[in-house]
């Protein structure tokens, strides 16, 4: 019996994949095509990489394949995620109507869209420079430890920060074959980007992760998530400031991100804990941040190489 996915707060089962035959929505359904947002955050730090170190225009394709990479292995590593933790989202609302939590797909049949899946992210990895291919199999060990962070940390969060952020290492290693240490900055900044916008994204959780045993950066903060969420912000900023500086060393290029932090002032100081629509917007707005960001590092690394 197929879940309803209107009873999911954060979906969006319409359009494209409202065409899709029956058989095949539990599938699209537990790859989350139905939430794209995920693959617009996984994206984004590999297109940031891409224009600050100076390829976005040389190299547009590669945007274009790592949004491609982003679609399929955001989609992987969700149909792995519900592997791992199927017993345990059938005991959290907002999780017990996944397709593997309810029944819709068998277990060997998610093993095999994985494997689908993987396969579509190995044509990208075939398109990138060996050192930059390199570079991405590594996270393939972030990527596979991830699900049982929540059960072992109460910051399962950096965790994500790690894994959703390194495709900033990818992006930068693919245009330029090396990784200095403008690029480290870029991914430090960015995992400090993801540990506040995951703990934004976990308030929605907390009471049934309290209630199953499941830890998160939004249990931990409790009533100091708004000045947590600011602080990681803020070191998030800093560390781009510096990889910005590093590339062009103009305070004009540090004005670049002034459209960024405003983006993510906002979303502190419009915050509210115990409301989870609020918390599932303001997560969702980071697409947005996402593309704020790709803005500034156009401009920084087309004026700088």
């Amino acid at each position: 019996m197929a879940s309803d996915p209107n009873i999911v707060p954060d979906t969006e089962h319409r359009g494209l994949l409202r065409l899709l035959p029956a058989a095949a929505r539990p599938y699209a359904l537990l790859a989350r095509f139905d939430r794209p947002i995920g693959w617009w955050l996984l994206f984004w730090p590999g297109a940031w990489a891409i224009a600050l170190s100076g390829g976005a225009v040389d190299r547009w394709d590669l945007i274009l394949w790592f949004l491609l990479g982003s679609i399929a292995m955001r989609g992987a590593g969700c149909v792995y995620n519900d592997i791992v933790d199927r017993d345990l989202d059938r005991q959290v609302a907002r999780t017990r109507t996944r397709p593997l939590a309810s029944g819709a797909v068998s277990l060997k049949a998610a093993w095999a869209w994985l494997g689908a899946l993987c396969l579509i992210g190995l044509v990208v990895l075939l398109q990138l420079n060996p050192f930059a291919a390199g570079i991405a199999l590594a996270s393939l060990l972030l990527v596979a430890a991830y699900p049982f962070m929540k059960r072992i940390t109460w910051w399962p969060q950096a965790w994500l920060g790690l894994v959703f952020s390194w495709a900033a290492l990818v992006g930068w290693a693919a245009v330029t074959g090396d990784l200095p240490p403008a690029g480290l900055l870029l991914y430090g900044g960015t995992i400090f980007w993801v540990i506040g916008y995951d703990t934004i994204y976990a308030l929605q959780d907390v009471e049934d992760d309290a209630l199953v045993g499941v830890r998160s950066s939004a249990r931990r903060l409790g009533a100091a998530v708004r000045p947590g969420v600011a602080a990681f912000y803020l070191l998030a900023l800093a560390l781009w400031g510096a990889a910005f500086w590093l590339v062009r060393p103009d305070p004009l290029a540090l004005l670049a991100l002034a459209p960024m932090a405003l983006h993510l002032v906002w979303q502190v100081a419009t915050l509210h804990r115990a409301d989870g629509a609020n918390a599932l917007a303001r997560f969702r707005s980071n697409r947005d941040a996402g593309l704020l960001m790709f803005a500034a590092c156009f401009v920084v690394g087309t004026t700088a190489f």
